[in-house]
């Protein structure tokens, strides 16, 4: 069973492992806010490399042993709760970079966890 196509915008936040909000990760703190507003779900993905605008690489490479890895929390919702996630956290944003883009959303199942 699937849902009908349905509009929605994915937010995409990008930061660094060490970032902070609180005493806390910030990804957590976002994916922990984006819960606390009933958003539909939220992913928090680990890159093993990467740079940002200022050009400093960041790498898990052993001997540097995983300084500041790059991080992606990345939500799809409606334009409206992206928006008013995007408000509610915005003091907590620092120095990242969010991208939106619109996405078609489709569900399939009835959601229940899927058994192997």
């Amino acid at each position: 069973m699937r849902t009908p196509p349905q509009e929605a915008v994915l937010l995409r936040i990008f930061l660094g492992e060490n970032d902070r909000a609180d005493g806390k990760p910030l990804y957590e703190a976002l994916v922990l806010k984006a819960r606390e507003m009933g958003l539909a779900g939220a992913t928090v993905l680990r890159g093993p490399m990467g740079f940002g605008h200022a050009s400093r690489l960041h790498t898990a490479k052993i001997l540097q042993l995983s300084v500041d890895l790059p991080m992606i929390v990345e939500i799809v919702d409606s334009a409206e709760h992206i928006q008013n996630f995007l408000d509610a956290v915005e003091t907590l944003l620092g120095s990242v970079l969010v991208t939106l883009e619109k996405a078609t959303v489709i569900r399939y199942g009835d959601g229940r966890p899927a058994h192997a």
